[in-house]
């Protein structure tokens, strides 16, 4: 093994270590999100315990489900991002290579700037081919919220998997898939093509001071997260779809889900 295949390696676990425990810290407030989001396409909340807003949200959790059904998903959600960084970016280097060659940065900067954008869009849509399923898992887990065992639909990440299988066929674990990539794309692009962009632009790009790294990352994250919010909205209230036979009736087309949305639970479904 080369020198660049170990350190590769060790940067990649140190990375999966650091978004698993970055991950885990987080997933109350991602629950959170995940259920305020498709509750309105849940037959497990029915409309009179439907949450209010945030607060309302985090305080009947633990009241209702227990603690650490903050949790709950999370284990999906750990696993998926070794497989997904993994992909991103060995698909990135190769998609760079398809629209970034021969491009001079300095002369060419909007293609390079838009060739940047494809192979972020576009690594990021394949790599979602294989992961979808542990995401579509996630957010049926995040969802579940009986108490019990006998209330829950799911008993865990397998179990998930397995019924809606049985269920639905391979098909049932990319319900949304459509609208997923949709959303993918635009993230990854803006994460992507705006972040290789901005750090090629540097003076030292290898050499750049870890503060600036990191504004730029941040900047970066919280722009793309803002694009692609919407996308992930519907995406969410589609992978419900088994559940709701009303969702998948009414939500037929993209547009058509997005202003369905904001005509039935405003626009506080967006950011």
């Amino acid at each position: 093994m080369t020198e660049q295949a170990i350190s590769f390696a060790k940067d990649f676990l140190a990375g999966g270590i650091a978004a698993a425990i970055s991950k885990t810290a987080v997933a109350p407030i991602e629950r959170v999100k995940l259920l305020l989001q498709v509750q309105h396409a849940s037959k497990q909340i029915a409309a009179d315990k439907q949450y209010k807003g945030i607060v309302d949200c985090i305080v009947r959790i633990p009241k209702e489900q227990g603690v650490l059904s903050f949790w709950r998903g999370n284990l999906a959600n750990v696993i998926r991002y070794f497989p997904t960084q993994a992909l991103n970016f060995a698909f990135k280097d190769k998609y760079k290579q398809i629209f970034l060659g021969g491009v001079d940065k300095h002369t060419q900067f909007w293609r390079y700037f838009a060739g940047n954008l494809a192979s972020g869009g576009a690594a990021g849509a394949t790599s979602l081919c294989f992961v979808y399923p542990l995401d579509f898992a996630r957010t049926r887990l995040a969802a579940d919220v009986g108490k019990s065992g006998t209330e829950r639909e799911f008993k865990g990440l397998g179990d998930c998997l397995v019924k809606i299988t049985k269920s639905d066929g391979i098909r049932g674990l990319y319900q949304g898939f459509n609208v997923s990539v949709q959303g993918i794309i635009i993230y990854r692009a803006a994460y992507f093509g705006v972040y290789d962009t901005a750090k090629g632009m540097l003076p030292d790009p290898k050499n750049t001071h870890i503060v600036v790294s990191w504004m730029i990352a941040q900047t970066v994250t919280a722009v793309a997260g803002v694009v692609s919010y919407p996308f992930d909205t519907v995406r969410r209230r589609m992978m419900m779809q088994i559940m709701s036979p009303f969702v998948l009736k009414h939500y037929s087309l993209l547009h058509s889900r997005i202003f369905a949305i904001m005509f039935h639970v405003g626009h506080s479904a967006k950011p």
